[in-house]
């Protein structure tokens, strides 16, 4: 972000699980419809003989598009469907995915209140210290891999434990109680080295 601005806070976190979202007679789809290389690569790891597609458009249109049959199935954010109020759709079925199957990515389900630097103090109060330290340890992770959002890297912090997914590791749980950053970049770094290729 430019230089003089920062994240001051993030509200309390939605549900950050994705949500499959398929046609109803389909129980093993074979076209999948997204762009995101994170979904695409854990999302084969569940359903290896599907083939790769993507639906361009807002949610109604994604959600348009796949009950009319361009796609068998498709993964969207909980959150996303959550706040625009869209828990079922005619002719489609809607399962949120377990986090130890498919990770989200860093900052998934969060809302972020950016500020001048110099005013963050004046936010404070309208956020969730939870949900931010999660959300900043979560970006610890990416800056430390020098991930981004549109790589196959996933990760997320809540009640005390990191879920990681890479396709050079797979999917890594660790207990991670720390509470305070310093103590979080180290423990990071304790994780990364247990788990990276050498």
């Amino acid at each position: 972000m430019p230089a003089g601005l920062a994240i001051a806070v993030c509200l309390q976190r939605q549900d950050a699980r994705d949500v499959l979202v398929r046609r109803s007679e389909i129980t093993s789809p074979k076209l999948i419809a997204t762009g995101s290389p994170r979904r695409r690569t854990q999302g084969a790891l569940a359903f290896p003989q599907a083939q790769w597609t993507e639906l361009r458009g807002n949610v109604d249109t994604r959600l348009k598009k796949l009950a009319n049959g361009d796609a068998d199935a498709s993964y969207l954010a909980a959150s996303g469907l959550n706040r625009l109020g869209i828990k079922e759709w005619p002719g489609l079925s809607f399962e949120p995915v377990a986090l130890t199957d498919m990770v989200p990515a860093a900052g998934q389900g969060a809302v972020a209140l950016q500020s001048r630097s110099a005013d963050i103090a004046q936010y404070i109060a309208a956020g969730c210290a939870a949900t931010t330290y999660s959300v900043t340890v979560e970006r610890l992770f990416l800056a430390k891999l020098g991930e981004g959002c549109h790589t196959a890297f996933a990760c997320h912090h809540a009640a005390g434990r990191m879920h990681l997914f890479r396709a050079d590791f797979g999917f890594r749980d660790f207990a991670f109680p720390v509470t305070d950053l310093a103590a979080a970049s180290a423990l990071a770094d304790d994780i990364l080295r247990q788990i990276l290729p050498r």
